[in-house]
């Protein structure tokens, strides 16, 4: 019998504990649907002050597109990484949420399914994890830099604790695929979001049409073969003809979260991995349906290029945040981002508690 976790984050965007791998609950009905339990409370990090305020942390921050969720007392952060030498989706733990230690990586070397059907991929993008029907679901997309030849797949374990017997990652293929010259999306960036027990979707996208979403099959983590519907929930404005690499419509990321009666989504705009010159920012819309309409605080749709900012760089120190997840504790909400030092231009896993103002997020500036 699977041990269910205590608390789940939010990099899949179940509201009670949360997002996928650390699938936090929100909701009643989210609860149920993750067979979580709302036990562990950690009080070494709060929340409860006016002001959203920026964590600091210390120990093994090099973080590129981070994504969190907690079991028992220890958060995990999985990110971008891993090539030929392997080491694919790097682990991070802590117990407080301030210090992070590098605790192992999910795969030695990519399956062998995802090198057969991506042969440019040298390590695994973007991962997201969530906790539901007993098992930790972690999706993670292929690719290589500037083409939509992608790939999303998905692997699952019973627990996310190394020295636990039952701990062993299962790869399950094959989720999802884009194609070059035939789908005006980009299979990567793939972000888990559980709306009911029988309703489960995965949302993804980066540049070309923008975010897009699909039902999940909940018994397989796969798509649905009963519904094929395939859902627009933000994209940004192209003028020109397209280009490889694109040079328009930067949106990415996806993370939608729902709080109370709305459904949030928060996505990454402009450009990443620039290091010093990275512009990502985040930005956000809120719809009263998980497939949208998403609208910014001032009603412009996210369809159109829309998008209130959450969070952008304001000084030399720090430039590029983005990639962003949304983790729903039992202390609060926070945002979680990679920004890129602005002296040498490398990504650090940063975290900040989230205040809601109106029904709006705000979060600390960077320094």
């Amino acid at each position: 019998m699977s041990r269910q976790p205590d608390s789940i984050i939010a990099g899949t965007q179940i509201p009670v504990s949360c997002k996928s791998p650390v699938v936090v609950a929100a909701t009643a009905a989210l609860a149920l649907l993750l067979l979580i339990g709302a036990g562990c409370r950690s009080t070494l990090v709060s929340t409860t002050a006016k002001g959203p305020k920026l964590l600091e942390l210390s120990g093994d921050l090099a973080v590129h597109d981070p994504v969190i969720i907690k079991e028992k007392y220890t958060y995990y952060v999985f990110c971008t990484g891993g090539g030929q030498r392997g080491g694919i989706i790097p682990i991070r733990c802590s117990t407080n949420l301030l210090h992070w230690t590098l605790c192992g990586s999910v795969f030695d070397l990519l399956p062998q399914w995802a090198t057969n059907e991506i042969p440019r991929a040298r390590g695994a993008w973007a991962p997201d994890i969530s906790w539901f029907n007993g098992r930790y679901h972690l999706y993670y997309a292929l690719s290589s830099f500037g083409v939509n030849e992608s790939a999303i797949g998905l692997a699952v374990n019973e627990t996310l604790d190394s020295a636990d017997p039952r701990y062993q990652w299962v790869d399950q293929g094959l989720v999802v695929r884009s194609r070059a010259g035939v789908d005006d999306f980009n299979a990567i960036d793939p972000q888990l979001v559980i709306e009911n027990k029988r309703n489960v979707w995965l949302c993804w996208g980066s540049f070309w049409g923008g975010i897009k979403m699909r039902r999940i099959d909940p018994a397989t983590g796969k798509l649905s073969t009963q519904d094929a519907t395939l859902y627009s929930l933000a994209s940004r404005p192209r003028l020109q003809p397209h280009q490889t690499p694109p040079v328009e419509g930067a949106i990415e990321a996806p993370t939608v979260v729902r709080r109370g009666s709305w459904w949030y989504l928060f996505a990454s705009y402009d450009l990443c991995c620039q290091g010093t010159n990275s512009s990502y920012n985040v930005r956000v819309g809120r719809s009263t349906r998980v497939t949208g309409p998403y609208l910014d605080r001032a009603g412009k749709p996210m369809m159109e290029g829309g998008g209130t900012m959450v969070i952008e760089a304001t000084t030399p120190n720090w430039r590029g945040p983005g990639h962003q997840t949304v983790f729903q504790d039992a202390n609060g909400d926070y945002l979680l981002f990679h920004a890129y030092d602005g002296r040498t231009g490398r990504p650090e896993l940063k975290i900040s508690t989230i205040v809601w103002d109106d029904g709006w997020p705000r979060v600390a500036p960077l320094p």
